[in-house]
């Protein structure tokens, strides 16, 4: 297969990250490090007047604790933060609104991260009036700000880092409250209970990507780890740990439909091509044993389905978050 040159889609994909180039062994490092979760600070934004100006708190896993009086300008990750919360500053037909679905919560000496999808309200007497669903959700990679509408959601976020590394496992201590009943909050209708369970969802998944003359990123499935999480569990299960499998693994005795390849427009993920423009990456099949990937997505969410579906209440604890690569 033919594979035009992807250098360019792998500098324009680190435009996203900070000008320091990283190792692997780097990369791996401070996903690690931050994992941990034992560092939170919390943006402080005031939302606008006509939707009651309160003092609300956006966290992030890094820093020392401090309150970062941010107003409305957008997040700017510091170097070497390479995690993303979902927790947002949108700026909806000049209205200040903020999200948070992820909080610092004590564990022992230190914290660990709570995530949770829940309905935020968004209204203003003769101007707005939104309910919308929002899952909580941990990622590697970028979420630009503000968010302007909520058309077109999975666009909104550019998961994933380049990184040409092939991991044995990833590794974390979790607790779960799942199993909700899934709510549509679109922000465009009222909300509707679906009548079906929702469920956490653990997603690794390594790529060979690529882009073609006409600026489409297309991409073989190299590695797939993703584990939906079913049960709620009350106490914490340490050291939970989600295998790595690399090739085609649709005759496994473990594969389950959501492993699959992802290409519905709902659900697939996005990249920035050469151009500057917002594509889909098309997921074109699975990789042969042995490809060396070029691309890595890791994310956590508290609800399984497409954008503004959520089973509400569905709590996902994490600490210790880790990638195991090979033995040197």
């Amino acid at each position: 297969m033919k594979i035009p040159i992807f250098r360019r889609l792998y500098l324009l994909s680190i435009m996203f990250w900070p000008a320091v180039a990283f190792s692997q062994n780097d990369i791996v490092g401070r996903i690690n490090e931050y994992g941990k979760f034992d560092n939170w600070c919390r943006r402080e934004i005031q939302e606008s007047a006509i939707i009651g100006g309160g003092t609300k708190y956006l966290y992030e896993f890094y820093g020392s604790k401090e309150t970062l009086n941010t107003g409305k300008e957008p997040f700017q990750a510091p170097e070497g933060y390479l995690w993303r919360t979902n927790n947002v500053l949108a700026v909806v037909v000049g209205i200040v609104k903020t999200n948070n679905t992820v909080f610092p919560e004590p564990r022992g000496e230190g914290y660990c991260a709570r995530i949770e999808t829940h309905i935020e309200e968004v209204k203003a007497l003769g101007l707005i009036n939104m309910d919308v669903c929002c899952q909580g959700a941990l990622l590697v990679g970028e979420l630009p700000e503000p968010i302007r509408d909520t058309k077109n959601p999975m666009a909104k976020v550019i998961y994933g880092l380049p990184f040409n590394g092939k991991p044995e496992a990833l590794v974390f201590d979790y607790k779960a409250d799942v199993g909700n009943e899934v709510i549509r909050g679109t922000g465009f209708s009222r909300l509707k209970p679906m009548g079906y369970p929702d469920y956490a969802e653990v997603t690794m998944v390594l790529q060979k990507r690529w882009e073609d003359e006409d600026g489409n990123v297309h991409a073989l499935r190299v590695g797939t780890g993703i584990e939906r999480i079913t049960s709620s569990v009350t106490e914490w299960e340490n050291d939970h740990k989600i295998c790595i499998h690399y090739g085609n693994i649709t005759s496994e005795p473990f594969y389950r439909d959501y492993m699959g390849l992802k290409n519905d427009p709902e659900t697939a993920y996005h990249a920035i091509n050469s151009k500057g423009d917002n594509v889909i990456v098309q997921e074109d099949g699975w990789a042969q044993e042995g490809t060396e990937p070029n691309y890595m997505m890791l994310h956590f969410l508290t609800s399984c389905g497409k954008a503004f579906y959520g089973g509400v209440g569905n709590t996902l604890w994490l600490d210790n978050v880790r990638i195991v690569m090979p033995a040197q």
